[in-house]
């Protein structure tokens, strides 16, 4: 008897992907609880921490200046190497985070058990991708800053426009422009993560793969990134916030202490849920342009569809 045709939600929500996510994080609660301690748990932390530890090297920098007026033949590299190791251990701690929860919600959404060596196994194995990949988005988005950033000053130089409204517009183009261009870019590159653990490809590949299957399904990309780019900001603004407070630069007060881990714990749950929605989108995309794996054949996945009245799963086969 010949397989059934897949049958496929004709549109994919928002809310259909966190609630698929959610129930896969629910299913296998304790492996994820283990997966956040292990590795988002520290970076969490570390992104709380540095607006305090910012605060305590920012009165240094006009004493940096200053030394620099006298000396100018030495460079302070305190500050330079403080932020070096810290964008590298926050590094190494997300890769894993995104590796392990990655392959376990991909897994996990097709009901096999999950196993915590596995999911180590699978984040050794993409953290070089993982790296590269980065490095390779990095890349671009300084590149096409540097030159906007030529234009824009080109342009200034050329209309002297330095103390008049015209500046002020221009700077306001120049925002605008960049802001979009950028984007632009991270609307096609939701998936880039997903597809280098899921797919075992590094650098422009994954890049060139998301840009095709975020295809028709970009408007649920934006709506992704605007709904946790939103709770992050908030948790930015709270950690900012409490640098305000006169006790806030003090280490030991109750105020620093209890910001730091109730942002630390808003990071933790966020990213948490954030790799899992856009993994579950990841598979939803593959879905809906008939790209799922041969492996899974003759399999059937459960993709639930919110219609507002009944909330019944269709059955999709595999084929």
């Amino acid at each position: 008897m010949a397989t059934p045709p897949p049958y496929l939600p004709s549109k994919i929500d928002i809310w259909t992907i966190l609630s698929e996510s959610r129930r896969i994080l629910k299913a296998h609660s304790g492996h994820f609880q283990a997966l956040s301690l292990l590795f988002l748990l520290p970076s969490s932390c570390f992104l709380s921490i540095y607006p305090f530890i910012y605060q305590h090297f920012s009165p240094t920098i006009e004493s940096h200046l200053s030394f620099l007026e006298q000396n100018p033949r030495i460079f302070p590299i305190k500050l330079p190497i403080f932020n070096l190791l810290y964008t590298l251990i926050l590094s190494i701690f997300s890769f894993f985070a995104i590796g392990t929860i990655t392959y376990s919600v991909f897994h996990g959404f097709y009901g096999r058990p999950l196993n915590l060596l596995s999911s180590f196994k699978a984040a050794s194995t993409s953290f070089f991708p993982l790296l590269s990949t980065s490095l390779v988005t990095q890349f671009i988005v300084y590149g096409i800053s540097l030159v906007l950033g030529l234009v824009f000053f080109a342009l200034i130089k050329a209309t002297q426009f330095y103390s008049s409204p015209t500046f002020i517009v221009l700077i306001l183009v120049y925002v605008i422009i960049f802001t979009s261009t950028i984007t632009y870019l991270q609307l096609n590159w939701i998936f880039a993560h997903a597809v280098v653990v899921v797919e075992s490809s590094w650098g422009l590949e994954p890049l060139k793969r998301s840009r095709n299957l975020v295809k028709g399904m970009k408007g649920v990309a934006f709506k992704m990134m605007l709904f946790f780019g939103f709770f992050f900001a908030c948790n930015i603004w709270l950690s900012i916030q409490r640098l305000e407070d006169p006790a806030g630069d003090k280490w030991k007060s109750w105020t620093s202490v209890m910001n730091i881990v109730s942002t630390s714990c808003i990071y933790m749950f966020l990213m948490l849920h954030g790799f899992a929605a856009n993994t579950v989108f990841y598979i939803y995309a593959e879905a809906l342009h008939g790209e799922l794996d041969e492996a899974f054949a003759t399999q059937y996945v459960s993709l639930p569809v919110d219609d507002g009245k009944v909330n019944v799963p269709y059955i999709v086969s595999i084929v």
